[in-house]
């Protein structure tokens, strides 16, 4: 099982959705800015260096959100999302084909990583 962390960032009642290239696997699906956890990171050490490297912007990570476990037919993840908050810069796309800052009432209008479901029904919720 691979460890995996995203964020769920607020700018009012708006959160960050990003969408991964189409050359990655599950491409041209929206997500939360994350990545895997590698060894020797914590996981929220983890979400501060995915962050900065695909978004170029740092952050203060919060406590979890949700956690699930997910599996895809080419691998398994254990998604841990924390609440964060930006610190410093504007989001950039150095890896994603796109980003928005969406309500939880537009969740239907986008194609999501099968992974996220449960939480977007939470979201959906709130």
């Amino acid at each position: 099982m691979v460890e995996v962390v995203a964020a769920l960032i607020w700018r009012g009642e708006r959160f960050l959705i990003c969408r991964r290239p189409a050359h990655k696997a599950r491409g041209l699906l929206w997500e939360f800015v994350g990545g895997k956890v590698e060894p020797g990171e914590t996981k929220e050490q983890a979400l501060v260096r995915e962050c900065k490297e695909e978004l170029d912007i740092e952050l203060a990570v919060g406590d979890v959100f949700m956690d699930v476990v997910h599996e895809y037919p080419d691998i398994t993840v254990h998604l841990t999302l924390f609440h964060a908050s930006l610190t410093a810069g504007e989001p950039r796309l150095l890896e994603h084909s796109a980003l928005a800052w969406i309500t939880p009432a537009e969740i239907p209008q986008y194609d999501f990583c099968p992974a996220d479901g449960a939480i977007l029904q939470k979201l959906m919720k709130m």
